[in-house]
């Protein structure tokens, strides 16, 4: 299909996506799918203002596509996998497959990734010792409020602990 004959509704759908940093092959087989329209790769490219092919984008077009970007950039909270009870509860489904499926080197590598998740392996924080010489500076203990928990997260916890528990038994 040429791209003078897609309708607004398709060429928003086209730009939004690129702006959201899916590749041509990936808005072409949506498009495929979601209008049945059969669009060319290199037709895609002449949306995305960022690249040679479409540096003479129309600038109702141009705008769109900068907003979606700017948005999409700053948004990452509708991003479900961006929130750690979402993807603690991706690796306990995975965890639980591997288990049942007796694939427990798989099981235990998703243990241990959703060990490092809680622990805060994945995130920018640095953890630093503050004892003093004389102990007058230990750190305190962790702790944390189960009652700030989401009941997701209180899930994902007692089934760590659970599997944890199980491990130092040997189970």
């Amino acid at each position: 299909m040429a791209k003078g004959t897609l309708r607004d509704e398709v060429k928003t759908f086209i730009v939004q996506s690129l702006a959201c940093f899916d590749t041509p092959s990936v808005v072409v087989e949506a498009v495929r799918k979601e209008y049945g329209a059969t669009i060319t790769r290199q037709s895609v490219e002449g949306y995305d203002p960022t690249k040679k092919a479409g540096s003479n984008l129309a600038e109702k077009w141009r705008m769109l596509f900068e907003e979606t970007r700017k948005t999409f950039l700053e948004d990452t909270a509708s991003i479900a996998i961006s929130h750690r009870a979402v993807r603690l509860r991706a690796l306990q489904r995975m965890a639980d497959k591997a288990e049942t499926q007796g694939n427990m080197v798989l099981a235990a590598d998703l243990l241990e990734q959703a060990a490092k998740e809680v622990g805060d392996s994945y995130t920018n924080r640095q953890k630093h010792d503050y004892t003093s010489s004389d102990g007058s500076m230990s750190p305190k203990p962790a702790s944390f409020d189960l009652a700030t928990m989401t009941d997701e997260e209180l899930e994902a916890y007692r089934t760590l602990a659970a599997a944890a528990d199980r491990n130092r038994k040997g189970d």
